[in-house]
């Protein structure tokens, strides 16, 4: 069995670019949780209004808003912490580092956002069934206005990282759903305000708690998708082997898996049965898959190679080489981003 090894401190030596990558890294993290913290005081602060007016004029859609506000809050806050958690460096208990808490902290929310969806929809319909007499529609619009800036401010702070990271995005799309909800708390205000429709406050309210579970369906899809270690779906398994296979050299490519440590994180193990008997050759063999499958963005590689006459034992674990991208190492967290 050929084995690849390295000294105890070979990855303490940073590559080319390495502590710039690293410096970039702790700064876009810094950015998130300064703009998490924004979102959070805006959202929680802005909910307690909302729960004030809608109490007064009897509108089970500011109701609802100001509810879903002040789970927003808790989600936000949720995020917040999985974003510093996830810049926890690696350790011997937790060799990947922390970054799937990031994926853990999206499930939740996704999961939360639905169930706000369930609630606000069994009240609305109760609320459609015996309508109230009287709904003081001036104040309702108005506090819906003015939430629906609010809310279209934060979501658009969390807009530019929320397409890299699964994290943001659920705290992105909780934005969006109190944005939705505003301009339906509007829209029955207005109905309300016009027509004496005082029915439309249940139904948009019903209407924005379908949008919302719907629009939450594909963060809980994903999040689920990655941890539960399938292939990513922007990956092909059989080209990926095929590609493998095409090196000279590589007899047979055998239990290849590729799954996401964390969103844009991806990593590979594979047992390659390999004609080649040449330490220097295997070597170079190594370095050519590495700088092979970089561009189809795979972090960790962890490779078996055995000669074609080494029986493949898989009763006991396997040795593997190990291949490592350069990729940046998580920094120590920044107390002073988080306050």
């Amino acid at each position: 069995m050929y084995h690849l090894s390295c000294s105890p401190d070979c990855n303490q030596h940073p590559v080319t670019g390495h502590e710039a990558a690293s410096y970039e890294a702790s700064q876009t993290a810094a950015e998130k949780a300064r703009l998490l913290w924004i979102a959070l005081c805006l959202i929680g602060g802005f909910a307690l209004v909302e729960l004030a007016v809608g109490w007064w004029s009897h509108s089970l859609a500011l109701l609802a808003e100001s509810g879903h506000m002040l789970s927003d809050t808790l989600a936000l806050g949720l995020a917040l912490f999985a974003t510093w958690v996830a810049r926890l460096p690696a350790t011997p208990q937790a060799t990947f580092g922390y970054r799937r808490i990031e994926i853990l902290a999206a499930l939740v929310n996704g999961v939360g956002l639905m169930g706000i969806a369930v609630w606000i929809a069994w009240e609305a319909i109760a609320y459609l069934q015996s309508p109230p007499v009287e709904i003081l529609s001036l104040p309702m619009l108005m506090t819906a206005i003015v939430g629906l800036g609010i809310n279209s401010l934060s979501a658009s702070l969390l807009h530019s990282h929320s397409h890299h990271d699964l994290n943001l995005r659920g705290a992105f799309l909780h934005m969006v759903a109190d944005a939705v909800s505003s301009v339906g708390v509007i829209l029955a205000a207005i109905a309300v305000w016009l027509f004496q429709w005082n029915w439309a406050d249940g139904a948009m309210s019903l209407g924005v708690a379908i949008l919302v579970g719907l629009g939450t369906l594909p963060l809980i899809r994903q999040s689920l998708h990655i941890l539960l270690e399938k292939t990513p779906v922007h990956l092909n398994l059989a080209q990926i082997q095929q590609h493998l296979q095409s090196f000279e050299g590589v007899v047979s490519v055998e239990r290849l898996r590729v799954w996401t440590i964390a969103l844009g994180q991806e990593a590979l193990s594979a047992h390659l049965t390999v004609g080649i008997q040449d330490g220097l050759k295997r070597d170079r063999l190594l370095e050519n898959i590495q700088a092979s499958l970089q561009p189809f963005g795979i972090a960790d590689v962890f490779l078996q190679m055995t000669a074609p006459t080494e029986p493949i034992n898989l009763s006991s674990p396997p040795k593997l080489e190990l291949i490592r991208v350069s990729v940046p190492e998580a920094l120590p967290p920044d107390r002073d981003s988080l306050g």
